[in-house]
């Protein structure tokens, strides 16, 4: 229902959940669903771990297996540490966690086998961000749960704030901030026509600066820790490993991936498309449509070009993961994105599970919902992406 705001990339990401789920494929339908739960899981995403179980029994899994990951077999097993590391930090992958999988004796993995496993697994670790970043919550009594509910006429294109009963003033300053961002888009449209290049150096500065400053990018510190239900976390090994621990122990920020060494264009799609044809086309139909998606406006503006701004949504996204654009200047990514818009984005591209309503209602708070499920399926989509680009290319190393 929520996707339905947005019918066109619907209907792309239906036929891509088909092909993942019910085509033939190298995986039996049980696993598939298997996997889907492992991946779910490491983000406590409830909702989709249980639906996948009820999945999982009518394609005639084994019940003993939804007793928690002890009871799958070994090789289902074997696959934790990879949906460990593209749920949380992506950039560890290397060639040897895909050599692991491919040599294990009885229990190792074809490599196709393995790349529907790793698009399985980058589908439903964003899937879960989506589903956390607009709030679909099976459980009411949970601590910020909150219900889709269908919209009554007037609800789907007013906005968040004025359905929370926002006094006067901090709508006039929501207005406010829709100006500003126009007029932002305004000028930096005019400066690229005007501007004489930046150096290389100069964008890599930028960049190196975004990615630190993301660092500090975090939720509150008081959102609370909300205990994991039995049914999640018996399909979780090392639930400590998340995102955030990079920062802690002084560690350093995830190291750079240049896009253009290793692009989706002209790498990962070609290496899908050969391991596992029909899904290759079908994930590329989704990324294009997610990124050129628009409706050309902007709150309660219309005839707007908000390309700029769906780039540096995106870009952020891969920022945020260590992926870096050389011909992009990171400097509009300040001008356009808010700071609790940042904050969003993040939370919900890296620890969705730690989202909640205030901070989906405190950004953007003159924009319909429509448009903010639209940042959401960006995320979504520049998040699978970018996990799917540091997977394919450890398996690029490790073929060549």
């Amino acid at each position: 229902m929520v996707m339905g705001l947005h019918p066109e990339y619907l209907t792309s990401f239906w036929k891509t959940q088909y092909l993942l789920l019910r085509m033939d494929g190298p995986l039996p339908y049980h696993k598939r669903h298997y996997i889907a739960i492992m991946a779910a899981a490491r983000h406590h995403c409830s909702y989709l771990v249980g639906f996948h179980m009820g999945e999982f029994l009518q394609v005639g899994g084994d019940p003993a297996w939804l007793r928690g990951l002890q009871y799958a077999p070994q090789k289902l097993r074997n696959l934790n540490e990879i949906n460990k590391i593209l749920a949380h930090r992506p950039w560890l992958i290397t060639k040897e966690h895909i050599e692991a999988l491919l040599k294990t004796g009885e229990n190792s993995w074809s490599l196709a086998e393995l790349i529907q496993a790793l698009v399985l697994l980058t589908h439903y670790h964003s899937l879960a961000s989506f589903v956390f970043g607009c709030g679909i919550n099976p459980e009411l009594d949970q601590e910020a749960g909150h219900v889709f509910r269908p919209p009554s006429p007037r609800s789907c294109d007013s906005s968040p704030s004025s359905e929370d009963g926002t006094n006067s003033s901090s709508s006039n300053d929501a207005m406010e901030d829709v100006e500003m961002l126009m007029e932002r888009m305004k000028l930096l449209q005019e400066c690229q026509l005007e501007e004489e290049g930046v150096t290389q150096e100069e964008m890599a500065t930028h960049f190196e600066m975004e990615k630190r400053e993301s660092l500090l990018v975090t939720p509150s510190a008081d959102i609370a820790e909300h205990s994991l239900p039995p049914k999640v976390l018996c399909f979780v090994e090392d639930p400590e490993f998340g995102y955030k621990d990079f920062t802690r122990r002084g560690e350093q920020t995830p190291p750079t991936f240049r896009a253009q060494d290793y692009t989706w264009e002209d790498h990962g799609y070609s290496l899908i498309n050969r391991l596992y044809p029909d899904v290759g086309q079908l994930l590329d139909e989704k990324f294009q449509v997610v990124y050129n998606l628009t409706y050309n406006t902007i709150a309660m503006h219309s005839g707007v070009d908000t390309s700029m701004l769906r780039r540096a949504i995106w870009n952020y996204v891969h920022c945020v993961f260590g992926i870096r654009y050389d011909d992009y200047d990171y400097r509009e990514v300040n001008q356009l994105l808010e700071r609790s818009l940042k904050i969003y984005i993040k939370t919900v591209a890296c620890y969705p599970e730690k989202t909640t309503k205030r901070m989906y209602t405190h950004f953007w708070r003159h924009f319909k919902h429509s448009e903010k499920v639209h940042v959401n399926l960006l995320l979504l989509e520049a998040r699978m992406q970018a996990a799917l680009l540091y997977a394919l290319r450890a398996i690029t190393r490790y073929m060549t």
